[in-house]
């Protein structure tokens, strides 16, 4: 439940707003974004992709299903900062085992609730994303200036690479389900448990791979495919794994990325990335699948895209043969999937793994399945005509 003492969030161009405390009483900075997700709040909150970032929940109601141990997506919360208008007095979920509030405090995440959440979520989608600070207890004395200043002070996110503070510190593996049919090694840059479950549940042996690894590292598990998951940060700033990835590329291995696992996929290719106004985050975001003419609604979380034509195919500058972009979002023509014509590999800018849901997009680890196994056929046949 909010606490009594007074809070307030601070953002970039000194645009005030003042509530109570809610989780832990301090001080903390990051990037104000803006999430529209309904449901899954705890999801939200342990997703590696929002670390860095000061998160504002548009639902106005937060908390009522409580927390528990099953639906966490990773092993810790990961937001800089947690606003929310009105936090549940009360836990009515039976599968809750403790409530938001408890985690919040237990994990030293510093909230603010008790403030117009809509008022906010309208000033950043006309300003766009940026710095902010929430203070409270002691720095809540500080006079508007000083806070101003910390804000300001604060780092952005444009140019910063965070992968190393979200990813796996060593390696591990998540056995197949069933009949195991192959393997594949996922590069951790902030992934979701959902994403690991949802691959394992395909008969795959997941193997999960601290961000720091070399494209050597990876061909040495042989692996039947290579996953870049979604993370955190600037694309710009990961130049190694864009190296890494476009070896693996060349070596002819299969690949699907997600997220930033898509954006990277960008730049593997010659492509540009840039950072958007305010970002896509919820889960309700609206995009086209070209090949099926189909909508989803899809799971998103990311502040940068990828800059390629939307009609069309053409060539990648880095010499990767042809690709269109297979999907966009209908809310901004934003690029939201990647496709490579003369290499087994392609990516999407959403979450199929999409918990709490929606499930629109969970097609792509079948799709992605077929693509292994098809790769595993060819190359069978390919040796027995050797013989």
């Amino acid at each position: 439940m909010a606490g009594s003492e007074p809070a307030v969030l601070v953002l970039e161009d000194g645009t005030r707003y003042v509530g109570r405390a809610y989780g832990a009483v301090g001080t903390t900075f990051g990037e104000a974004v803006f999430s529209t997700g309904m449901t899954g709040y705890q999801e939200t909150l342990t997703d590696p992709s929002y670390a860095g970032q000061i998160v504002l929940m548009t639902a106005p109601h937060i908390g009522n299903t409580g927390m528990n141990d099953e639906d966490m997506e990773s092993r810790q919360i990961w937001v800089a900062g947690y606003v929310v208008r009105e936090p549940s007095r009360v836990v009515s979920n039976f599968r809750a085992q403790r409530s938001l509030d408890d985690d919040l405090v237990a994990q030293g995440i510093v909230g603010i609730s008790g403030i117009d959440t809509r008022a906010v979520t309208r000033h950043i989608r006309a300003a766009g994303a940026m710095r902010s600070g929430i203070f409270s207890g002691q720095d809540f004395a500080l006079s508007d200036g000083e806070q101003l200043e910390q804000v300001r002070s604060a780092t952005g996110m444009a140019g910063r690479n965070l992968s190393a503070e979200v990813s796996t510190p060593e390696p591990f593996t998540v056995p197949a389900v069933g009949e195991k049919v192959g393997s594949v090694a996922v590069l951790d840059l902030g992934v979701k448990t959902s994403t690991l479950n949802n691959l394992a549940a395909r008969g795959l042996d997941v193997h999960v791979l601290p961000q720091m690894v070399t494209a050597r590292d990876v061909l040495e598990l042989e692996p039947s495919a290579l996953f870049f998951s979604n993370g955190p940060g600037d694309p710009g700033a990961s130049d190694k794994h864009v190296e890494l990835l476009q070896e693996v590329l060349r070596a002819g291995i299969p690949y699907f990325g997600i997220c930033f696992g898509n954006q990277l996929l960008g730049r593997a290719l010659g492509l540009g990335t840039y950072k958007l106004p305010f970002g896509h985050r919820g889960i309700n975001q609206p995009v086209l699948d070209k090949r099926t003419g189909r909508v989803e609604i899809t799971a998103q979380n990311h502040g940068f895209a990828v800059e390629a034509p939307i009609e069309g195919t053409f060539d990648s500058p880095a010499g990767f043969g042809r690709v269109e972009v297979s999907h966009f979002s209908l809310n901004d023509n934003v690029v939201e999937g990647l496709n490579c014509l003369d290499l087994n590999a392609f990516s999407v800018q959403y979450h199929p793994e999409a918990a709490a849901g929606p499930h629109d997009a969970n097609y792509l680890f079948d799709r992605f399945l077929a693509m292994i196994t098809e790769q595993g056929t060819e190359t069978t046949s390919a040796q027995k005509e050797g013989e």
